[in-house]
């Protein structure tokens, strides 16, 4: 088996120390860092197969280097030693599609194992992926995205993954923002969250058709509630995604959708 590349972030230089040492012992080969934000930068320049990801540190915590990592490349394998993380930012690690969760001070055969299994998963071949790593920008595309999310660490990470992709991306955390921002510039596509305070996805979708909107909805929900996704489908979107949402899906719906609009 080829080397397997690891990156350990945590600001415990102890733990780092550990962790390397024993991964080391089992072939692998260790990249760590105690900085959340040189975490970041060792992610792009290295590309590694597996990532521990401490979720608390100060200058730049877990939750903040997760997001960039998922906005970079959706699939890279995250390992979150967990201990001392609140069940909201475990939770939040867990809306971003965070790999495995792994209690510090558990035994780290557990953790040697994690490791191990991830390496063996195939990694999906997406050249995008690695010129995001590498700090190539993607080529700009002339289409504006609005993302209408009233979770701010899900809205951020989809703003941030289709901004690295070339669209004009912006996000709004509630359905009377949204509309505002339509009167005065309609965006080419919207990504909109059916659950909502305030104002829900379905009444937004419902001022938007009364409005004449002409580009794309693309409805996300963390609901199956069969009667609320049938009002959702009779005001015609052009996709409605289960949430935790599938980033390459979302890009494909995206896609399409503006594809359509130039038929």
């Amino acid at each position: 088996m080829a080397m397997v590349k690891v990156l350990i972030v945590d600001d415990d230089q102890m733990n780092c120390d550990l962790l390397q040492s024993v991964l080391i012992r089992h072939g692998c080969h260790v990249i760590s860092t105690t900085s959340g934000r040189e975490g970041l930068s060792l992610f792009r320049a290295h590309n590694p197969r597996v990532t521990l990801l401490d979720l608390r540190m100060a200058e730049m915590d877990g939750l903040t280097v997760l997001k960039e990592i998922r906005a970079i490349d959706p699939h890279a394998p995250v390992i979150i030693l967990g201990g001392g993380a609140t069940e909201s930012q475990e939770n939040q690690a867990r809306a971003l599609r965070a790999t495995d969760f792994i209690r510090k001070g558990l035994s780290l055969d557990v953790l040697v194992e994690a490791v191990t299994r991830l390496s063996q998963v195939p990694v999906p071949s997406v050249t995008t992926q690695l010129s995001l790593r590498n700090g190539n920008v993607i080529e700009q595309i002339d289409e504006s995205v609005l993302v209408v999310d009233d979770e701010p660490l899900l809205c951020d990470l989809l703003v941030r993954f289709l901004t690295l992709r070339g669209y004009r991306a912006f996000g709004v955390k509630n359905g009377d923002e949204a509309l505002r921002i339509v009167e005065e510039m309609p965006p080419d596509a919207i990504v909109l969250d059916l659950i909502m305070p305030g104002m829900p996805g379905v009444e937004v979708l419902r001022a938007l058709r009364d409005r004449n909107y002409s580009g794309g909805v693309i409805i996300m929900t963390g609901s199956h509630n069969e009667e609320l996704l049938g009002e959702a489908w009779s005001l015609a979107p052009q996709e409605i995604l289960i949430k935790p949402v599938d980033l390459e899906r979302l890009l494909t719906a995206i896609q399409l959708v503006l594809v359509c609009r130039e038929c």
